[in-house]
Formats: structure tokens, sequence, C-alpha cells
């Protein structure tokens, strides 16, 4: 994966369990969201998936599209490409009716100062799409961060945690979770909750905000030492297959990797292979924001890139000067506010 094209072709590349999940599927899949961060790669690993499967269900991807281009290309490629704002009312209802919907909609940065939008496209927005999909079998993205700080120690987050989310952006997550699932129960709407974090690829997310601040010689904050990191390619394809699993009352998942990821050790290997030394600064705090996914690794298997390779190849494509999203994760934030 030293290209664009070598990375979306990896992201994109369905496994066969994910074939066999989408063979079973009834019914056409709409993307909700599908211009974000995840949204293109999980249209093209459900495009490809859908072809492998020999079915002959439509992929339908719905967004803004603020990215040049991107709406053409998916286009080009075999989605049914619809180019709207779905916080419109009317061109909600107006989308395509679908067996299966994913919705990756969401708010995080630029919450202070803007927590009303954020509360609006976080919270309301679900509960619209709630209704005007009832019955659909419905996934929808949330994240970790409707849990609490725990100790490093404590093996992380499982499902049955109670929630205590930090902030205005992790409250209105958890509103969505309960907004959606209050229209789950009343409408009979078979939903899973997929509580995710962090999702990395070569152009974002935790490692490669560390290999920036190592390959430009800044310094690594530690005191949000320990983080928990997953491949985005596993988990588009842990989101598609949770279709199978949406459930009422609703299903909820962590999504992450198996490892306990530390920030010093990161740096130190991400150094290592820049041939550098890592500037560090602080100590790590106590606790942090992690989640135990055990649950989803029992059901879905696990990554199938493991976090040794990852830092590697993020290494490598920093150094190589290839592009980047430029969209920091804020992992670093123990206070909430992105």
């Amino acid at each position: 994966m030293r290209t664009v094209a070598d990375l979306e072709e990896r992201l994109s590349r369905p496994r066969d369990v994910l074939v066999d999940d989408l063979r079973k599927l009834d019914g056409d899949i709409l993307i909700l969201g599908a211009g974000g961060k995840l949204g293109p790669s999980l249209v093209r690993l459900a495009l490809r998936g859908v072809a492998a499967a020999g079915t002959v269900a439509r992929v339908v991807a719905v967004s803004r599209f603020s990215e040049a281009g991107l709406a053409d290309a998916l286009r080009d490629e075999g989605a049914e490409v619809v180019e709207a704002d779905v916080a419109d009312d009317a061109t909600l209802a107006a989308l395509p009716d679908a067996a299966n919907v994913v919705f990756l909609v969401g708010a995080k940065f630029g919450t202070s100062g803007r927590e009303h939008a954020t509360w609006a496209t976080n919270t309301y927005l679900p509960g619209r799409v709630a209704q005007r999909f009832a019955g659909s079998r419905l996934v929808a993205l949330s994240t970790g961060n409707v849990y609490p700080l725990v100790p490093v120690t404590a093996g992380g987050c499982v499902e049955q945690t109670p929630v205590q989310p930090v902030g205005e952006y992790a409250m209105s997550c958890l509103g969505r979770e309960r907004i959606l699932t209050h229209f789950a129960l009343r409408d009979d709407t078979p939903l899973a909750l997929i509580r995710l974090n962090y999702a990395v690829e070569m152009r974002y997310g935790v490692l490669v905000d560390i290999a920036r601040a190592v390959h430009a010689g800044q310094a690594v904050d530690l005191t949000m030492g320990h983080a928990n990191v997953v491949w985005q390619g596993y988990a588009n394809e842990v989101v598609l297959r949770a279709l199978h699993h949406t459930a009422t009352p609703p299903f909820v998942l962590n999504l992450t990797g198996p490892e306990l990821v530390s920030v010093r050790q990161v740096s130190a290997a991400v150094a290592a292979r820049l041939g550098r030394e890592p500037i560090l600064t602080g100590t790590e705090a106590p606790t942090a924001l992690l989640s135990n996914a055990q649950l989803c690794h029992r059901l879905f298997g696990y990554p199938d890139i493991p976090l040794a390779e990852l830092i590697e190849l993020t290494a490598d494509w920093v150094a190589d000067g290839q592009p980047l999203l430029d969209k920091p994760t804020g992992f670093q934030r123990r206070d909430g506010k992105f």
C-alpha cells in the first residue's frame, strides 16, 4: 500500500466471510453519509462484495459529496448515487426505500461553540432517519466516547459497562443511541449500534497523528497514554455484516482492535522505522478511553491487518509524503471538547 490506488483497493477488498453474508442478505443497501471518512471505502466494499456474491442488490450511496469527483467515481464503480442533504425533510422523504440502511452521518469537530448544531446532527437527525426507514434493518455508527475514561489495567469497557459520556460531543452521541432505540422499539425496527474507536488507515487516524508528529520532529504528548485502533477495512466489513445482527431491542457492539495501544510504544516504533528518536512529553495518565471488543472478535473474527503492520505502513506512508486527509482525531483530549 504505497499509493492511494493500492490503499483504496485494499480497503474495499471483500473477504469470503463478508461475501457469504451478503449472499444471504435480501434487499438493497442504502448508505447514508457515503461521502465521509469511512463512507467511500464502505460503499466500494459493499459493491465488490455484492458482485462477488452474485446478487442483484443495489448499493445506494447518499451524501452531499463535498469532495470533488467522488460522486462520479462511485457512480462509475456501480453505485446508485444520490447527491442530497439528508437533514432536509423533503430530501429524506424522497430517498429510495431499502431493506438495509447503514447510517454513518455524524458531527464531531467544531462542537465547542456550536453545540446546538452538533446535537441536531447527532441526535435529532437520527430520529428522523429512523422514522423514514421504520422496519428496515438499520446499522448506525456510534462511538466508544459514550463510555467513561477507565483504568488502563481494567481491560476496557464492554457493551454492558454503564455509559458516562464526557463532553457535549459524546453526550450527543449517546443521545443518538437513545433516540434510535426509542424509534426501533416503537416501530419494531431491527437496529445495531456500533461503538467504534478508532478506525485507522494510512491517510488518517491515531497512528497518522503520531507518525506526523514524529516525522516533523514535534513532541508527542503521552498524557492520554493508551488508545484502541482498528484497521478501517475490517471496520467496514463488520458494519456490513452487522446487518445480520440487527435486533429489537438493539444489538450493541464495540468495534475496535484487540490490542491496548501504547502511545509511547507506537511513537518509538514509528521513530525506529524513520531512523530517528521520538520527542515525548508528559506522563501517561492512569485512565484512558478504552473499549473491549471481545464480542466483536468472537462474532466476526480478528482484523486482517495487525497493529505492527499498520504502524509500519503508516510510517512509510507519512515518510513518502503520500496524501493525508488532514483530519486529526483529537484522541489526546481528556475533556471531551472537540
